[in-house]
C-alpha cells in the first residue's frame, strides 16, 4: 500500500458540498483506503481574474493502485461532479491532484510527483502539515519549512 495525499477544490456549485461529495467517492474506490481528511479551507482564487474563492482541503489514501490508475479514478470522480476542462485553471465544480505518492517522483505527461506547484500554495501546505506536521517530500524537504515560506493568499480555516 502506498501513502497517497490528494488535493481538493472547488469554488463552484456549492464548493463544501462539492468536497463532501468527492470524499464520499474516494471511500468507495476499489483498493482505496480513505484514511482521513484536512480541515477545509478558504483560499483566494490562482488563475483568472473574476472567480469566486475556492474552498480546500487535502485526504490521506492508501492504496494499492498505480499512480496513473488512481489519476484515471481521480478524473472519473472530477467528471461525475460536472468538471469540465475548457480553461486552465479556470473556476471548476471539483478538482482532485496528487501531491504525493508515497515517496515516489513521477514525470509523465499525465502527471507530475510531487505536484510542480504545491510548493507556492498554502491552500495545499497548511492542510497537509494539519494531518502530518512531519512530513517530508520525496527529497526530503518538510512541509511544515515550505508552508512557513508561502504567502498567505486570505487562506482561512472554515466549518466543514
Amino acid at each position: 500500500m502506498q501513502r497517497v495525499f490528494i488535493g481538493l477544490g472547488s469554488n463552484l456549485a456549492a464548493p463544501a458540498q462539492q468536497l463532501r461529495s468527492a470524499l464520499k467517492a474516494l471511500r468507495k474506490l476499489p483498493q482505496v483506503r480513505l484514511v482521513r481528511c484536512s480541515g477545509f479551507y478558504r483560499s483566494a482564487p490562482v488563475g483568472p481574474a473574476g472567480q469566486a474563492d475556492y474552498i480546500n482541503a487535502v485526504a490521506e489514501l492508501n492504496t494499492d493502485l498505480p499512480p496513473l490508475g488512481l489519476l484515471d479514478q481521480l478524473q472519473a470522480i472530477e467528471t461525475a461532479q460536472g468538471r469540465e476542462r475548457s480553461l486552465r485553471w479556470g473556476a471548476r465544480t471539483l478538482d482532485l491532484d496528487i501531491l504525493l505518492f508515497g515517496q515516489q517522483r513521477i514525470d509523465l505527461p499525465r502527471l507530475q510527483v510531487p505536484h510542480p506547484r504545491m510548493a507556492e500554495r498554502n491552500f495545499v501546505l497548511q492542510p497537509l502539515v494539519e494531518l502530518d506536521p512531519q512530513l517530508l517530500l520525496p527529497g526530503g524537504e518538510s512541509v511544515l519549512a515550505l508552508l512557513q515560506q508561502c504567502p498567505q493568499n486570505r487562506l482561512q480555516k472554515v466549518s466543514e
